[in-house]
Protein backbone atom coordinates (compact mmCIF):
# COMPACT_ATOMS: atom_id res chain seq x y z
CA UNK A 1 0.00 0.00 0.00
CA UNK A 2 2.98 2.31 -0.21
CA UNK A 3 2.73 5.17 -2.71
CA UNK A 4 4.83 4.73 -5.87
CA UNK A 5 6.63 8.00 -5.15
CA UNK A 6 7.51 9.92 -2.03
CA UNK A 7 7.93 13.69 -2.02
CA UNK A 8 9.70 15.71 0.65
CA UNK A 9 10.37 19.42 0.81
CA UNK A 10 13.93 20.61 0.94
CA UNK A 11 14.78 23.70 2.94
CA UNK A 12 14.82 25.79 -0.23
CA UNK A 13 11.54 24.18 -1.31
CA UNK A 14 9.79 25.21 1.90
CA UNK A 15 10.93 28.80 1.41
CA UNK A 16 9.89 28.77 -2.25
CA UNK A 17 6.41 27.34 -1.55
CA UNK A 18 5.94 29.81 1.33
CA UNK A 19 6.81 32.74 -0.92
CA UNK A 20 4.50 31.36 -3.63
CA UNK A 21 1.58 31.22 -1.20
CA UNK A 22 2.36 34.77 -0.05
CA UNK A 23 2.40 36.03 -3.64
CA UNK A 24 -0.87 34.23 -4.30
CA UNK A 25 -2.64 35.83 -1.34
CA UNK A 26 -1.28 39.24 -2.33
CA UNK A 27 -2.47 38.77 -5.92
CA UNK A 28 -5.99 37.80 -4.79
CA UNK A 29 -6.24 40.69 -2.34
CA UNK A 30 -4.91 43.39 -4.64
CA UNK A 31 -5.92 42.11 -8.08
CA UNK A 32 -2.51 43.20 -9.41
CA UNK A 33 -1.78 41.58 -12.79
CA UNK A 34 1.96 41.66 -12.21
CA UNK A 35 1.55 39.60 -9.04
CA UNK A 36 -0.61 37.13 -11.00
CA UNK A 37 2.14 36.87 -13.61
CA UNK A 38 4.78 36.17 -10.94
CA UNK A 39 2.48 33.62 -9.28
CA UNK A 40 2.00 31.82 -12.59
CA UNK A 41 5.75 31.65 -13.18
CA UNK A 42 6.38 30.26 -9.69
CA UNK A 43 3.65 27.64 -10.07
CA UNK A 44 5.09 26.72 -13.48
CA UNK A 45 8.50 26.12 -11.84
CA UNK A 46 6.88 23.78 -9.32
CA UNK A 47 5.11 21.82 -12.07
CA UNK A 48 8.27 21.72 -14.19
CA UNK A 49 10.23 20.44 -11.19
CA UNK A 50 7.78 17.56 -10.76
CA UNK A 51 7.88 16.60 -14.45
CA UNK A 52 11.68 16.67 -14.78
CA UNK A 53 12.26 14.78 -11.52
CA UNK A 54 9.84 12.08 -12.67
CA UNK A 55 11.73 11.78 -15.95
CA UNK A 56 14.98 11.30 -14.03
CA UNK A 57 13.54 8.53 -11.85
CA UNK A 58 11.76 6.57 -14.55
CA UNK A 59 13.34 3.38 -15.91
CA UNK A 60 16.31 3.60 -13.59
CA UNK A 61 17.42 0.20 -12.23
CA UNK A 62 19.90 -0.38 -9.42
CA UNK A 63 21.97 -3.37 -8.34
CA UNK A 64 24.36 -3.98 -5.46
CA UNK A 65 27.41 -6.28 -5.44
CA UNK A 66 28.55 -7.11 -1.91
CA UNK A 67 32.08 -8.37 -1.21
CA UNK A 68 32.64 -12.08 -0.76
CA UNK A 69 33.66 -11.92 2.91
CA UNK A 70 32.67 -9.35 5.53
CA UNK A 71 34.09 -9.23 9.06
CA UNK A 72 32.65 -7.37 12.03
CA UNK A 73 34.58 -4.24 12.89
CA UNK A 74 36.34 -4.21 9.51
CA UNK A 75 35.30 -1.68 6.81
CA UNK A 76 34.23 -3.01 3.43
CA UNK A 77 33.16 -1.57 0.08
CA UNK A 78 29.66 -2.19 -1.24
CA UNK A 79 29.49 -1.77 -5.00
CA UNK A 80 26.34 -0.13 -6.43
CA UNK A 81 25.54 0.11 -10.13
CA UNK A 82 22.75 2.13 -11.78
CA UNK A 83 21.41 1.47 -15.27
CA UNK A 84 19.42 4.08 -17.19
CA UNK A 85 17.26 2.07 -19.58
CA UNK A 86 15.62 5.10 -21.20
CA UNK A 87 16.21 5.40 -24.94
CA UNK A 88 16.73 9.14 -25.19
CA UNK A 89 16.76 11.08 -21.92
CA UNK A 90 19.54 11.01 -19.33
CA UNK A 91 18.98 10.95 -15.58
CA UNK A 92 20.47 13.64 -13.38
CA UNK A 93 21.37 13.92 -9.68
CA UNK A 94 20.48 10.37 -8.64
CA UNK A 95 21.07 9.25 -5.05
CA UNK A 96 20.91 5.57 -4.00
CA UNK A 97 20.55 4.35 -0.42
CA UNK A 98 20.36 0.84 1.02
CA UNK A 99 17.56 -0.40 3.27
CA UNK A 100 18.71 -2.86 5.95
CA UNK A 101 16.03 -4.37 8.20
CA UNK A 102 13.69 -1.56 7.17
CA UNK A 103 16.15 1.21 8.10
CA UNK A 104 18.15 3.42 5.77
CA UNK A 105 21.91 3.17 6.04
CA UNK A 106 23.74 6.41 6.69
CA UNK A 107 25.59 6.04 3.38
CA UNK A 108 24.64 7.32 -0.05
CA UNK A 109 25.87 6.81 -3.59
CA UNK A 110 25.56 9.87 -5.80
CA UNK A 111 25.43 9.92 -9.62
CA UNK A 112 25.55 13.33 -11.27
CA UNK A 113 24.51 12.20 -14.74
CA UNK A 114 23.62 8.80 -16.19
CA UNK A 115 23.34 8.94 -19.98
CA UNK A 116 20.54 7.05 -21.73
CA UNK A 117 21.27 3.34 -22.11
CA UNK A 118 24.40 3.51 -19.94
CA UNK A 119 25.48 1.91 -16.67
CA UNK A 120 27.52 3.68 -14.01
CA UNK A 121 29.03 2.13 -10.92
CA UNK A 122 30.40 3.40 -7.62
CA UNK A 123 30.74 2.10 -4.07
CA UNK A 124 30.30 3.19 -0.49
CA UNK A 125 32.36 2.29 2.55
CA UNK A 126 30.57 0.76 5.53
CA UNK A 127 31.28 -1.16 8.71
CA UNK A 128 29.13 -3.57 10.73
CA UNK A 129 29.98 -3.55 14.42
CA UNK A 130 28.47 -6.96 15.21
CA UNK A 131 28.47 -10.37 13.62
CA UNK A 132 25.29 -12.01 12.36
CA UNK A 133 22.85 -12.12 9.47
CA UNK A 134 21.84 -8.80 7.92
CA UNK A 135 18.88 -8.62 5.55
CA UNK A 136 18.88 -6.00 2.82
CA UNK A 137 15.24 -5.23 2.03
CA UNK A 138 15.67 -2.92 -0.93
CA UNK A 139 17.12 0.32 -2.23
CA UNK A 140 15.80 3.87 -2.30
CA UNK A 141 16.38 5.94 -5.44
CA UNK A 142 15.89 9.68 -5.05
CA UNK A 143 16.61 12.92 -6.86
CA UNK A 144 16.42 16.67 -6.19
CA UNK A 145 16.67 17.52 -9.90
CA UNK A 146 16.22 20.13 -11.30
CA UNK A 147 15.80 22.98 -8.80
CA UNK A 148 16.38 21.18 -5.46
CA UNK A 149 12.93 22.30 -4.26
CA UNK A 150 11.75 18.74 -3.50
CA UNK A 151 13.29 15.31 -3.00
CA UNK A 152 11.34 12.73 -4.97
CA UNK A 153 12.11 9.08 -4.24
CA UNK A 154 10.94 5.57 -4.92
CA UNK A 155 11.87 2.22 -3.41
CA UNK A 156 12.75 -0.92 -5.29
CA UNK A 157 13.06 -4.45 -3.92
CA UNK A 158 16.63 -5.65 -4.25
CA UNK A 159 16.76 -8.24 -1.51
CA UNK A 160 19.92 -9.89 -0.22
CA UNK A 161 21.27 -11.53 2.91
CA UNK A 162 24.78 -10.88 4.17
CA UNK A 163 26.57 -12.99 6.76
CA UNK A 164 29.00 -10.88 8.77
CA UNK A 165 31.78 -13.00 10.23
CA UNK A 166 33.09 -12.41 13.76
CA UNK A 167 36.01 -10.05 14.16
CA UNK A 168 39.36 -11.78 13.62
CA UNK A 169 42.55 -10.60 15.33
CA UNK A 170 46.00 -12.02 16.06
CA UNK A 171 46.24 -14.41 19.02
CA UNK A 172 49.63 -13.79 20.65
CA UNK A 173 48.91 -16.43 23.33
CA UNK A 174 49.41 -19.17 20.72
CA UNK A 175 53.19 -19.20 20.96
CA UNK A 176 55.64 -20.89 18.61
CA UNK A 177 56.22 -23.76 21.01
CA UNK A 178 52.48 -24.41 20.98
CA UNK A 179 52.60 -24.69 17.18
CA UNK A 180 55.29 -27.34 17.41
CA UNK A 181 53.20 -29.44 19.78
CA UNK A 182 50.17 -29.38 17.48
CA UNK A 183 49.60 -32.88 16.14
CA UNK A 184 52.02 -34.76 18.41
CA UNK A 185 51.02 -38.37 18.59
CA UNK A 186 48.96 -38.24 15.38
CA UNK A 187 48.73 -41.06 12.83
CA UNK A 188 49.90 -41.13 9.25
CA UNK A 189 47.34 -39.61 6.93
CA UNK A 190 46.81 -38.18 3.47
CA UNK A 191 47.55 -34.50 3.18
CA UNK A 192 49.63 -31.86 1.40
CA UNK A 193 53.28 -31.18 1.81
CA UNK A 194 54.94 -34.64 1.59
CA UNK A 195 55.62 -37.28 -1.04
CA UNK A 196 53.18 -37.87 -3.92
CA UNK A 197 50.83 -40.75 -3.04
CA UNK A 198 48.26 -40.91 -5.87
CA UNK A 199 45.13 -39.35 -7.34
CA UNK A 200 41.58 -39.27 -6.06
CA UNK A 201 38.32 -37.46 -6.81
CA UNK A 202 37.81 -33.90 -5.59
CA UNK A 203 36.24 -33.43 -2.16
CA UNK A 204 34.94 -30.23 -0.63
CA UNK A 205 37.74 -28.44 1.21
CA UNK A 206 40.59 -29.63 -1.06
CA UNK A 207 43.26 -27.20 -2.15
CA UNK A 208 42.79 -26.00 -5.75
CA UNK A 209 46.57 -26.17 -6.22
CA UNK A 210 46.36 -29.99 -6.00
CA UNK A 211 44.01 -30.37 -8.98
CA UNK A 212 45.52 -32.55 -11.75
CA UNK A 213 43.98 -30.90 -14.78
CA UNK A 214 45.07 -33.38 -17.46
CA UNK A 215 43.59 -36.35 -15.62
CA UNK A 216 40.49 -34.34 -14.78
CA UNK A 217 39.94 -33.57 -18.47
CA UNK A 218 40.12 -37.25 -19.38
CA UNK A 219 37.96 -38.42 -16.48
CA UNK A 220 35.33 -35.70 -16.86
CA UNK A 221 35.52 -34.82 -13.16
CA UNK A 222 38.00 -33.05 -10.91
CA UNK A 223 40.90 -35.21 -9.72
CA UNK A 224 43.40 -34.06 -7.10
CA UNK A 225 46.83 -35.21 -6.00
CA UNK A 226 47.33 -36.78 -2.58
CA UNK A 227 50.47 -36.27 -0.52
CA UNK A 228 51.77 -38.48 2.26
CA UNK A 229 52.28 -36.45 5.44
CA UNK A 230 54.26 -37.78 8.35
CA UNK A 231 51.98 -36.62 11.16
CA UNK A 232 48.37 -35.55 11.50
CA UNK A 233 48.02 -32.08 12.94
CA UNK A 234 44.55 -31.92 14.42
CA UNK A 235 43.09 -29.38 16.82
CA UNK A 236 39.59 -29.36 18.24
CA UNK A 237 38.41 -25.83 19.07
CA UNK A 238 35.66 -26.05 21.71
CA UNK A 239 33.45 -23.01 22.29
CA UNK A 240 31.38 -23.20 25.46
CA UNK A 241 28.37 -21.25 24.15
CA UNK A 242 26.46 -21.17 27.43
CA UNK A 243 25.44 -17.92 29.06
CA UNK A 244 25.83 -19.43 32.52
CA UNK A 245 23.93 -18.40 35.62
CA UNK A 246 23.05 -14.72 35.73
CA UNK A 247 24.28 -12.60 38.59
CA UNK A 248 22.49 -9.41 39.69
CA UNK A 249 25.82 -7.62 39.94
CA UNK A 250 26.74 -8.43 36.33
CA UNK A 251 25.25 -5.99 33.80
CA UNK A 252 23.69 -7.49 30.69
CA UNK A 253 25.90 -5.28 28.52
CA UNK A 254 29.02 -6.77 30.09
CA UNK A 255 27.76 -10.33 29.58
CA UNK A 256 26.85 -9.65 25.95
CA UNK A 257 30.26 -8.08 25.34
CA UNK A 258 32.01 -11.12 26.82
CA UNK A 259 29.89 -13.45 24.67
CA UNK A 260 30.86 -11.58 21.52
CA UNK A 261 34.49 -11.54 22.62
CA UNK A 262 34.40 -15.32 23.09
CA UNK A 263 33.02 -15.83 19.57
CA UNK A 264 35.61 -13.45 18.13
CA UNK A 265 38.38 -15.29 19.98
CA UNK A 266 37.17 -18.63 18.63
CA UNK A 267 37.16 -17.24 15.09
CA UNK A 268 40.67 -15.83 15.58
CA UNK A 269 42.01 -19.16 16.87
CA UNK A 270 40.44 -21.08 13.98
CA UNK A 271 41.75 -18.58 11.44
CA UNK A 272 45.23 -18.76 12.94
CA UNK A 273 45.34 -22.57 12.98
CA UNK A 274 44.07 -22.92 9.42
CA UNK A 275 46.81 -20.54 8.30
CA UNK A 276 49.24 -23.11 9.77
CA UNK A 277 47.65 -25.84 7.56
CA UNK A 278 46.17 -27.64 10.58
CA UNK A 279 43.08 -29.86 10.56
CA UNK A 280 40.57 -27.95 12.69
CA UNK A 281 37.29 -29.03 14.23
CA UNK A 282 34.74 -26.70 15.83
CA UNK A 283 32.56 -27.95 18.67
CA UNK A 284 29.75 -26.06 20.41
CA UNK A 285 26.62 -27.09 22.27
CA UNK A 286 24.51 -26.39 19.20
CA UNK A 287 26.78 -27.02 16.21
CA UNK A 288 29.70 -29.18 15.20
CA UNK A 289 31.93 -28.81 12.16
CA UNK A 290 34.13 -31.89 11.59
CA UNK A 291 37.86 -31.80 10.92
CA UNK A 292 38.99 -30.16 7.74
CA UNK A 293 41.25 -27.56 6.24
CA UNK A 294 41.39 -25.16 3.34
CA UNK A 295 39.48 -21.99 2.41
CA UNK A 296 36.04 -23.62 2.14
CA UNK A 297 36.44 -25.15 5.60
CA UNK A 298 37.44 -21.78 6.99
CA UNK A 299 34.30 -20.11 5.59
CA UNK A 300 32.12 -22.95 6.88
CA UNK A 301 33.38 -22.51 10.44
CA UNK A 302 33.21 -18.71 10.31
CA UNK A 303 29.63 -18.90 9.04
CA UNK A 304 28.64 -21.15 11.96
CA UNK A 305 30.28 -18.73 14.39
CA UNK A 306 28.61 -15.74 12.75
CA UNK A 307 25.14 -17.25 13.27
CA UNK A 308 25.85 -18.92 16.62
CA UNK A 309 23.40 -18.42 19.47
CA UNK A 310 24.23 -18.87 23.14
CA UNK A 311 22.07 -21.25 25.19
CA UNK A 312 20.91 -20.42 28.70
CA UNK A 313 22.37 -23.44 30.50
CA UNK A 314 24.53 -26.28 29.22
CA UNK A 315 27.04 -28.54 31.01
CA UNK A 316 30.62 -28.24 29.85
CA UNK A 317 31.02 -32.02 30.16
CA UNK A 318 28.63 -32.46 27.23
CA UNK A 319 31.38 -31.36 24.85
CA UNK A 320 33.08 -34.71 24.39
CA UNK A 321 36.54 -34.69 22.90
CA UNK A 322 38.14 -36.58 20.02
CA UNK A 323 41.08 -38.86 20.61
CA UNK A 324 44.36 -37.97 18.95
CA UNK A 325 43.65 -34.23 18.75
CA UNK A 326 44.67 -31.31 20.87
CA UNK A 327 41.78 -29.47 22.48
CA UNK A 328 41.45 -25.73 22.96
CA UNK A 329 38.59 -24.49 25.11
CA UNK A 330 37.10 -21.00 24.84
CA UNK A 331 34.70 -20.07 27.60
CA UNK A 332 33.67 -17.05 29.63
CA UNK A 333 34.01 -16.38 33.31
CA UNK A 334 31.11 -17.80 35.30
CA UNK A 335 29.91 -20.18 32.58
CA UNK A 336 31.42 -23.26 34.23
CA UNK A 337 34.85 -24.56 35.16
CA UNK A 338 36.52 -26.99 32.72
CA UNK A 339 37.35 -30.52 33.94
CA UNK A 340 40.93 -30.97 35.04
CA UNK A 341 43.36 -32.00 32.28
CA UNK A 342 40.51 -32.17 29.74
CA UNK A 343 41.96 -29.43 27.55
CA UNK A 344 45.44 -28.57 26.36
CA UNK A 345 44.69 -24.87 26.56
CA UNK A 346 41.89 -22.77 28.06
CA UNK A 347 40.95 -19.23 27.06
CA UNK A 348 38.72 -17.72 29.74
CA UNK A 349 37.13 -14.52 28.44
CA UNK A 350 36.76 -12.00 31.24
CA UNK A 351 39.59 -13.56 33.22
CA UNK A 352 43.28 -14.20 32.75
CA UNK A 353 44.26 -16.67 30.05
CA UNK A 354 45.23 -19.97 31.63
CA UNK A 355 47.70 -22.29 30.03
Amino acid sequence: MRPPRRLRFTREGRYFVGITLGVGFAAINTGNNLLYLILGMMLALIILSGVLSEMSLRRVHVRRSPPTRIYAGRPFLMSVSVRNSKDRFPSFSIEVEDLVDGELLDKKCYFLKIPAGRIQETSYRYLFQRRGLYRYDGMRISTKFPFALFRKSRETEVRAELVVFPAVAPVPELRTEDHRRIGEGGDLRKGRGGEFDGLREWRDGDDARDVHWRTSAHAGRLMVREWHVEAARRVSVVLHNAKGPSHPSEPNEQRDAEIEEAVSLAASVVDHLLDLDVDVELMTHTDRVPFGRGPSHRWRILTVLALLDFVDQAPLSALDGVSGARRILITRAGAGDPPAHAYDRVFDVGAQVAA
